[in-house]
């Protein structure tokens, strides 16, 4: 538990930012959420689960290090998965490295998935969140993420997952 002994009130200008800060973060998830439910029957993290099995070496990937790529807990990842395989877009089976451990795979269908809905996914974030900014404001999202990132995530836990996409690094 954090004590506090003096509170620093955030400024009008911080106030004003985190404010609309927070805004974005309850109304994205929404938005994301109603197209993928349209155009695949998917939660948001239902589609991040098979993004994250698609870009995985044969779309396969131990539950342990599926739940550390989506920041989920098990029991959670574990839910969501099997909603998925009574779908027939993921299949769980034995690692075969680590009897202990369970793999999860994508099917053929999980990959048709993903791929019939990426487009209408990349639209919509698109329209929402890029086109929205200038080339100058999305470099400067990307210092300001990597800057709350390293309060949110100091160990880096999830940094291997957004660190992947930047060319220069």
């Amino acid at each position: 538990m954090i004590l506090v002994t003096t509170t620093h009130w955030l400024d009008k200008t911080e106030l004003g930012a985190w404010v609309r800060l927070a805004a974005v973060l309850e109304l994205l998830p929404g938005v994301l959420d109603s197209q993928l439910r349209r155009d695949a029957g998917l939660t948001h993290f239902e589609y991040y689960v098979l993004a994250m099995l698609s870009e995985a070496p044969d779309r396969t990937l131990r539950m342990t290090s599926l739940a550390l790529q989506t920041n989920a807990t098990l029991p959670r990842l574990s839910h969501v998965v099997r909603r998925l395989e009574d779908r027939g877009l993921v299949e769980r089976f034995p690692c075969p490295e680590d009897a202990r451990a369970t793999n999860a795979r994508l099917t053929p269908e999980g990959w048709d998935t993903v791929r019939e809905t990426a487009p209408g996914h990349v639209a919509t974030v698109r329209q929402h969140v890029i086109d929205a900014l200038t080339p100058e404001q999305i470099t400067q999202l990307t210092a300001i993420a990597d800057s709350i990132l390293s309060t949110l995530d100091p160990d880096g836990t999830m940094a291997a997952l957004y660190h992947r996409y930047d060319t220069d690094r």
